[in-house]
C-alpha cells in the first residue's frame, strides 16, 4: 500500500524549528541522488564490447551525430561483412537509439524515486472581530523520509536492470543483423547457382527442340527438357525475390534510406572455419553472462528489498508530523503546537501486503530458477546444433561438391568421345545443381547456428520467456510503488 501524503490547513504557523529540521533533512538526503554523465550508457558499452566487440553511441547532441556518420560512411564504402553490418546498425538504427532514450528516462525515474518528498507550504490570513491573524504552515511526510534509504536502493537496482535491458536490446539487434546478413548472402549465392542452372537448362531445351524437329527425339524427352528449363526459371525468379527481400530487411535493420541504401552485399557466404569451436564450459559461460539471467537476479534482489520495506512499514502507513506557530498582528500573543498524524491499524494490520510481497518474491525465485535451467538447456542445444550444422556443411564442401565435380568432368570426357549422349550430361548437371543448392543451404544454416550460439551465451534472443518481466511488473506495483 502506498504511503499517503497529507497536507492540512490550520489556523497556525507550523513551527520554525520543526519545519527547518524537516527541510534540512530533505536537502541533505536529496544530495545523494544525481544523474550520471553518460546517462547509463557506460554499462551498455561495456557489455557490448565484451560480448561482440562493437562500439555503441547514444546520439543526443549535434556533436555525437558526425562521429557516427563518419564511421558509417567508411564502412559502407566497402563490401559489407557481418561485422561491418552489425557496427552500422548499432550506430544508425533509430529503434536502438529510442531504447537508449528509454534508458535515460529510467535514470530520471531512479533519481526521482531517490528524492525525499517535497514539503508543502501554505499561508493564510483571517480577520475576526477587528483582529487580523496570519497563519503559515509547512508539512512533510516523516515516514517517507524514514524509508527513503530503502526506496533509493530499490530504485538503483531497477536502474541497473534498465541498463542491462538496453544492453540486451543492443545484442538483439546485432543478432537480427547477423541473421539478415547471412540470409541475404545465401540468397545471392543461390541466385548465382540457379542462373548457371538456367543457362544449362535453356541450352538443353533448345537442343531438344531442334532434335525433335528432325525426329531424333520423341515428345516425352522434349517435354522433360522443357519442364526442366521452366522449373529452373521459376526457381530463379523465386530466388531473386528472396534476395531482394533479404536485402531490404538488412537495409531496415541498418537504418538506411534514400541514397544510403546502395550497399554491397557479398555474392556468397563466408567460408567455413577450418575447425569448429569446442566450448567445453558453455553452460557455465551462459549462466554467468546471459543478460536475461542477470536481470532476473536483479529483479529478485529488488523484490527482497521491497519485502523488507513492506515488513518494516507493516503497521504504519501514514506518519505526518507538523509544528505550528501563530501570531496576531499588532498583538504580543504567540502560540506554538506540534501534531502527529498516523493511521491506526485496526482492520488492516498489513498482513495482506506482507503475504502478497512474500508470494511475489517466491514467484520471482521460482522463475529465476526456471530461467537458469532453460539457459543451460538453450546453451547445450545451440552448441549441438552448431556442431551438427558444421558437420553437414563441411561434408558438402569437402566431399559432396568435389565428387560431383569429378563426376561431371568424367562424363564430359565420355561425351567428347561419343560414349554418352548430351542428355546424360543434363541428368548429371541436374544432380550437381541440386547438390550445390543444398550446400548453400547447409552453409547458411551453419552461420545462422553460429549466430544463435553467440546469442545463447550472451543473451539477446527473441525466443526467451517473458514470464519473468510480468512477475516483476506485478511485484513493483504491489511492493514498491507509491513511495
Amino acid at each position: 500500500m502506498p504511503i499517503k501524503h497529507h497536507s492540512r490547513m490550520t489556523s497556525h504557523y507550523r513551527g520554525r524549528v520543526s519545519a527547518g529540521a524537516l527541510l534540512l533533512s530533505a536537502l541533505l538526503l536529496s544530495g545523494c541522488a544525481s544523474f550520471s554523465p553518460d546517462k547509463g550508457m557506460g554499462v551498455v558499452a561495456a557489455v557490448t564490447d565484451d560480448a561482440i566487440r562493437k562500439d555503441v553511441i547514444a546520439i543526443r547532441s549535434a556533436d555525437d551525430a558526425p562521429v557516427a556518420e563518419q564511421t558509417i560512411k567508411r564502412l559502407k564504402a566497402r563490401t559489407l561483412t557481418v561485422d561491418s553490418a552489425v557496427q552500422i546498425a548499432l550506430l544508425n538504427n533509430r529503434g536502438l537509439q529510442a531504447t537508449y532514450n528509454e534508458l535515460a528516462l529510467a535514470e530520471a525515474d531512479m533519481v526521482a524515486d531517490s528524492l525525499p518528498p517535497n514539503p508543502s507550504f501554505s499561508i493564510s490570513r483571517s480577520v475576526s472581530g477587528g483582529s487580523v491573524e496570519v497563519s503559515r504552515q509547512v508539512a512533510g511526510d516523516i515516514l517517507a523520509l524514514a524509508t527513503l534509504p530503502f526506496r533509493s536502493e530499490i530504485a538503483r537496482e531497477r536502474f541497473k536492470r534498465a541498463q542491462l535491458a538496453a544492453a540486451e536490446q543492443t545484442l538483439r539487434l546485432a543478432a537480427d543483423v547477423r541473421e539478415a546478413f547471412y540470409r541475404a548472402s545465401a540468397a545471392n549465392e543461390l541466385v548465382a547457382v540457379l542462373t548457371e542452372a538456367r543457362t544449362i537448362a535453356e541450352t538443353t531445351a533448345q537442343l531438344a527442340h531442334k532434335l525433335g524437329q528432325t525426329g531424333s527425339l520423341n515428345k516425352l524427352d522434349q517435354a522433360r527438357q522443357q519442364a526442366f528449363y521452366a522449373e529452373t526459371t521459376a526457381d530463379l525468379g523465386s530466388a531473386r525475390q528472396e534476395a531482394s527481400s533479404s536485402r531490404e530487411r538488412l537495409i531496415r535493420l541498418l537504418g538506411l534510406w534514400g541514397t544510403d541504401t546502395d550497399i554491397r552485399i557479398p555474392g556468397r557466404l563466408p567460408s567455413l572455419p577450418r575447425r569448429p569451436s569446442s566450448l567445453p564450459l558453455i553452460e557455465v559461460q551462459a549462466v554467468e553472462r546471459r543478460l536475461d539471467l542477470q536481470m532476473a537476479r536483479i529483479d529478485l534482489l529488488a523484490l527482497a528489498k521491497s519485502l523488507e520495506l513492506t515488513q518494516a512499514t507493516r503497521f504504519v502507513t501514514l506518519l505526518d508530523m507538523s509544528g505550528s506557530q501563530s501570531k496576531e498582528l499588532g498583538g504580543s500573543g504567540r502560540s506554538r503546537s506540534v501534531s502527529i498524524d498516523f493511521q491506526i491499524p485496526i482492520f488492516d494490520g498489513g498482513e495482506v501486503r506482507v503475504r502478497q510481497s512474500a508470494e511475489i518474491y517466491n514467484q520471482a525465485f521460482n522463475l529465476l530458477t526456471e530461467k537458469a535451467v532453460n539457459v543451460r538447456s538453450e546453451a547445450r542445444d545451440a552448441f549441438r546444433t552448431y556442431r551438427a550444422t558444421y558437420d553437414v556443411a563441411s561434408q558438402y564442401q569437402r566431399e559432396v561438391l568435389p565428387l560431383r565435380q569429378v563426376i561431371s568432368e568424367e562424363l564430359q570426357l565420355r561425351y567428347s568421345s561419343m560414349q554418352i549422349d548430351v542428355f546424360a550430361l543434363v541428368v548429371e548437371a541436374t544432380a550437381r545443381i541440386a547438390a550445390q543448392r543444398t550446400a548453400v543451404a547447409a552453409k547458411r544454416d551453419f552461420w545462422l547456428a553460429d549466430s544463435t550460439l553467440l546469442t545463447a551465451v550472451n543473451g539477446g534472443g527473441r525466443g526467451e520467456s517473458t514470464s519473468q518481466s510480468t512477475g516483476t511488473t506485478t511485484a513493483q506495483a504491489s511492493a514498491g510503488g507509491g513511495h
